[in-house]
């Protein structure tokens, strides 16, 4: 893992290619990195909230940085200003109130950045919508995390408050980014056209450039250099809710004579240039190609050097992706740089330029710094050897207990199953059985934690550097959160690994007891009645097939309301057992019978019969028409401007609302039977007529869906973008962590599925992420609050992910929440 984390920053130096994902480190205000005199403000109440307490995290003088007076929304004055004494890329900022210990109450709800790349220029950020006001605070100890969504490229930042005289405000600020090595500081260029294309619009204008815009863009930076490489498709962006073409700058040979696109490029110091990068669309069909040659000049003094360099690359008429097109510079000592791209069709679109120099901090590597990286990567590769050998160990090791575990239990327990009939008595609410003579005494074996699907936590604990020391670390994280996590006993769960090698449902082992003491009500259904449609999934022991089937409505319990006019087919899911599974599937699948025919909610995908005859195995479940919520709700846009323009299917917020209601609901039942999903998210959810939800457990199942799951060591698949902390770190698993997965999903629902939650972090990030909550410093990153986002739905999705589990909301008590706030 180490050697792969070098190797990838070793790519992300050497190509300079910045990446909003990557490029997130904090810059210095918490740490100290930044010195107190490169910290400033246009006012402050006291001493002792000067500008330089106005650090993130930070308790010193009385807490934080507080101005003479607030700035009103028509004319902000204040400011606390950071000088980075270079340009830095910077991609997100944090902000908290003055909390003193208790003593303040003072925070900035509200507040804008301006920002400058040589201290005389000012520039106000507006996002992708052009707003410029950002949400900010809403208590004065809790961090709040906002993505610069563009990112700036800039040298001086002044937060500048925003409130009225109601109440004073105070702020500790951090900027996150890293340094911007390119040393660009502004390209001029023609202004961006507009395409028309099938009827629809396409806006090819850099958007986001914060220079003068007339005739010409000069003096600025845009969409060129903020770090966001266009889709193959330029129709399509990245960003949500954005125009077509939103990605590119893109000009048409119809307005450009002399046959080529001028650009020219100032930087902030002579610099000897190697290459260049231009990322390019290349969607032929639609007369779009890159460039047929590039001609540069160069500047190191006044004028231009006579004598330009030429590049002509390949043209690519086979492959329509967009791609990156590398020009090389010759070591050119240059301050600026000319170039002239020249169309090879009729429009030539580009969504960013790099330039990579010789005289770079990354590029200064002397003999003694090389000897000490090989050095350092020889003992790496000796400890990898050491690891491996330790792991082949363990694992023999586990096999060999594992074989005597399952000989001990082969001997010790046994069970049986019956679809046909069980009898059990209860004296004194303990259940006692008492097998029927129809009964078979077939054994199971019991799942065992050391089988190939297991993944133990520390596995993923290791991850993070202050875990991975020593086992102390490890024995206080256990320490530390045994009383803040109530969870069932490994040995005291059933899990189920269901047909696709994913869990199904955890359930406790006393719940599964009870269960089993009841017939299984599931009628066989006839095979010859079942159409083949399209397979959903497939997984290590079976398949998910999509079905029609025919007179399904004489197979319906009384309690079960089946809208499907008679003699009708009805599309159904069925799950279905390889033939050649191991008896361990085999049992695993009657006992997921056995649950599935338990649960009875209209917000719960029901068993609506079996096919158990013979081989292979089979259970017939609902399918709703209109698929999952995944899939339903990104094919839709909400109600607005932007879906009118697109033309494009909409859903209001009152009918996400009323989804959103059917999940909770459906995830109080099954919390009420102390039933664990452990994979609740969009994807798992079906969506009927008139925006009906029911759960299911289909998503692992689904290629579609494999990036959202993270494979460990090459076996166990988690959704760890939807677990909580304990569940990633110490394997635990409880309905308090279905409820932080229930948060995800909302947000999943309140973006339309756009985007992956936390999009902009690795999933190597994604559990670095994890490790925050634990040691609770404040320092961990929430998902942000979706455009159309009601604050209470917010707050609600929030309190999913409290640290402590016993502060997140039950689902009966979600449930109520969202009844309370309909729209």
């Amino acid at each position: 893992f180490i050697l792969v984390h070098l190797l990838i920053l070793n790519l992300f130096f050497s190509t300079k290619i910045i990446s909003t994902s990557v490029c997130r480190s904090p810059l210095g205000m918490s740490r100290g990195q930044i010195l107190d005199e490169d910290i400033s403000a246009s006012s402050q109440w006291s001493d002792s909230t000067a500008a330089k307490y106005g650090r993130l995290d930070c308790e010193e003088g009385d807490g934080a940085w507080c101005p003479e007076i607030a700035g009103e929304p028509e004319n902000i004055n204040e400011f606390l200003q950071i000088d980075l004494r270079s340009l830095h890329f910077i991609t997100l900022v944090g902000t908290q109130g003055r909390h003193a210990g208790g003593i303040g109450n003072e925070f900035a709800q509200t507040y804008k950045i301006k920002y400058s790349r040589d201290g005389s220029r000012w520039i106000s950020w507006r996002n992708r919508q052009g707003k410029e006001v950002i949400e900010g605070n809403r208590n004065a100890y809790d961090i709040v995390l906002k993505d610069l969504e563009p990112p700036i490229i800039a040298r001086f930042v002044r937060f500048m408050p925003v409130i009225d005289h109601s109440m004073n405000v105070c702020m500790r600020v951090e900027l996150y980014g890293c340094e911007w090595l390119d040393g660009l500081v502004s390209y001029n260029s023609p202004l961006g056209q507009q395409m028309t294309l099938n009827g629809q619009y396409i806006y090819l204008n850099d958007s986001v450039y914060d220079g003068a815009m007339s005739y010409s863009m000069t003096e600025g930076l845009g969409q060129l250099t903020d770090g966001m490489c266009g889709l193959d498709d330029f129709t399509h962006s990245h960003v949500y809710n954005v125009w077509p073409g939103y990605d590119y700058v893109g000009w048409t040979n119809e307005s450009f004579p002399n046959g080529y696109v001028e650009i020219i490029f100032e930087f902030d110091r002579t610099r000897n240039f190697t290459t260049m990068k231009v990322h390019c669309n290349n969607m032929f069909s639609q007369r779009v190609k890159t460039f047929q040659k590039v001609v540069c000049y160069f500047r190191s003094e006044s004028d231009w050097e006579a004598t330009p360099i030429s590049f002509s690359p390949v043209m690519d008429d086979v492959n329509p992706s967009a791609r990156f097109v590398t020009v090389s510079l010759y070591n050119h000592m240059a301050s600026a740089i000319k170039c002239q791209y020249y169309f090879s069709d009729i429009w030539m679109m580009f969504s960013e330029i790099t330039f990579q120099s010789g005289d770079d901090p990354t590029h200064k590597v002397d003999d003694s710094n090389t000897r000490i990286l090989i050095g350092c990567l020889v003992a790496i590769i000796f400890i990898l050897v050491a690891i491996i050998v330790i792991i082949l160990w363990r694992q023999v090791w586990q096999k060999m207990l594992e074989k005597v575990s399952r000989r001990m239990l082969d001997d010790e327990l046994t069970a049986s199953l019956s679809i046909q009939s069980e009898t059990f008595t209860y004296n004194n609410n303990s259940p006692s059985s008492v097998p029927s003579e129809q009964e078979s005494s077939s054994t199971y074996e019991r799942i065992f934690p050391l089988g190939p699907d297991y993944q133990e936590p520390s596995c993923l604990v290791r991850k993070l550097p202050e875990f991975s020391q020593t086992s102390e670390d490890t024995g206080e994280l256990q320490k530390r959160v045994q009383e803040g996590v109530p969870h069932y006993a490994e040995a005291d769960i059933v899990n189920l690994q269901g047909v696709t090698g994913g869990n199904t449902y955890a359930v406790p082992a006393l719940t599964m007891d009870l269960l089993s003491g009841k017939d299984v009500a599931v009628e066989e259904f006839p095979r010859k009645l079942l159409t083949f449609k399209e397979k959903l999934g497939e997984g290590q022991f079976g398949e998910v097939h999509l079905c029609e089937a025919e007179g399904m409505q004489d197979f319906m319990d009384e309690d079960f309301s089946f809208d499907v006019i008679e003699n009708q087919t009805v599309l159904v899911a069925v799950k279905m057992l390889r033939t050649d599974a191991n008896k361990n599937a085999r049992n695993d699948f009657l006992k997921e019978i056995k649950i599935m025919s338990r649960l009875k909610d209209p917000n719960i995908i029901r068993l609506l019969a079996v096919c158990m005859s013979s081989d292979p195995l089979c259970m017939i479940t609902e399918y709703m028409e209109n698929g999952d919520l995944n899939q339903f709700l990104s094919r839709h846009e909400p109600e607005g401007m932007i879906a009118l323009l697109s033309n494009a299917p909409t859903v209001s917020y009152s009918n996400l609302h009323h989804m959103a209601t059917q999940i909770a609901s459906g995830m109080k039942y099954l919390s009420s039977l102390n039933f664990v999903h452990r994979d609740l998210a969009t994807r798992n959810c079906l969506v009927g007529k008139n925006y009906t939800i029911k759960i299911a457990d289909f998503g692992m199942s689904r290629n579609l869906y494999s990036g959202d799951y993270y494979r460990i060591q090459g076996r166990a698949v988690l959704p760890i973008r939807w677990m909580s902390w304990e569940s990633i770190l110490l394997g635990k698993f409880t309905t308090s962590s279905d409820v932080w997965a229930f948060g995800v999903t909302l947000w999943e629902m309140l973006t339309f599925c756009k985007e992956q939650p936390y999009s902009q972090l690795s999933d190597e990030q994604v559990i670095e992420n994890t490790g925050e909550f634990f040691r609770d410093q404040r320092r961990q990153i929430y998902l942000p609050q979706p455009p159309m986002c009601p604050d209470p739905v917010y707050k609600l999705m929030l309190s999913c992910w409290h640290r402590n589990t016993k502060e997140r909301p039950s689902f009966q008590e979600i449930h109520h929440t969202l009844l309370d706030c309909k729209p």
